[in-house]
């Protein structure tokens, strides 16, 4: 198929590194479905790709709700007919606090938003992509370097960036007799709002507070267009895409 005719799904797609993927997959020539919690953040990065080319379809979902999801990959049905690529981007984290004072809410809404979204949108996935024509497609899961080593008062999503890359490993093993693969991209110090406060100082295993270098999101945009783009016979399984000169070889 032409590169026109490919249709990208991105969940987080109204802010940060979501953005960046679904623009520069507009850019490449996806159709693209942004799916997030809010529409307005989704409209905007609507019109954002609007000069593209591509196709847009926004649609609000609330990844860790199963209805949700399924009236999504409906809708992603219905518009397009089928589905190449899944990005599973969307997460959060739970306040910087002691692991023994993380309330239960606080542990379950990470979980839901990381995790269960992850594994509820590759079961939509993979509906779609073993019986349409041509067979297969291809996910990419949005590990985050706390897939390998968490930073301090993290518990929560830490644990469930290990547990995505549990995820990631049996996907592709699973995906493999529908043509489906499946990698994951491991994100350091994004230039986003969400690690706004890095430029101020956070908090290092030693227990001291400092700045931290951040990268301009569109270098993990490329990075996941990349991989993206590769034949189904070939897979970047893990790849880690980060800030030079932040502090992650040797943190912990």
């Amino acid at each position: 198929m032409a590169s026109t005719e490919k249709v990208a799904l991105i969940t987080g797609a109204g802010t940060g590194v979501g953005r960046a993927v679904a623009l520069a997959l507009l850019e490449a020539g996806y159709s693209v479905v942004l799916a997030g919690r809010r529409r307005e953040p989704l409209e905007e990065t609507a019109a954002q790709g609007a000069g593209s080319g591509g196709r847009t379809l926004v649609v609000p979902t609330d990844i860790g709700d199963p209805a949700s999801v399924e009236a999504l990959f409906a809708k992603t049905k219905e518009e397009f007919g089928r589905l190449d690529l899944l990005f599973n981007n969307a997460g959060s984290g739970a306040p910087a606090i002691p692991l023994e004072e993380l309330t239960f809410d606080q542990w379950k809404n990470v979980v839901d938003a990381n995790l269960t979204g992850a594994f509820l949108c590759t079961q939509g996935a993979f509906r779609l992509m073993k019986d349409q024509e041509p067979r297969g497609g291809r996910i990419i899961n949005n590990g985050s370097i706390s897939a390998t080593t968490p930073r301090p008062n993290s518990a929560p999503y830490t644990a469930t960036k290990h547990a995505i890359t549990g995820l990631t490993k049996s996907t592709s093993l699973d995906g493999r007799k529908y043509d489906i693969a499946c990698g994951q991209i491991d994100i350091g110090n994004a230039a986003t709002d969400m690690t706004e406060r890095m430029k101020e100082g956070v908090q290092q295993a030693d227990g001291s507070f400092a700045p931290e270098p951040r990268m301009d999101p569109r270098h993990v945009a490329n990075a996941v267009v990349h991989m993206a783009s590769l034949p189904l016979e070939a897979n970047v399984l893990f790849m880690t895409v980060m800030a030079t000169k932040m502090p992650f070889v040797g943190r912990g």
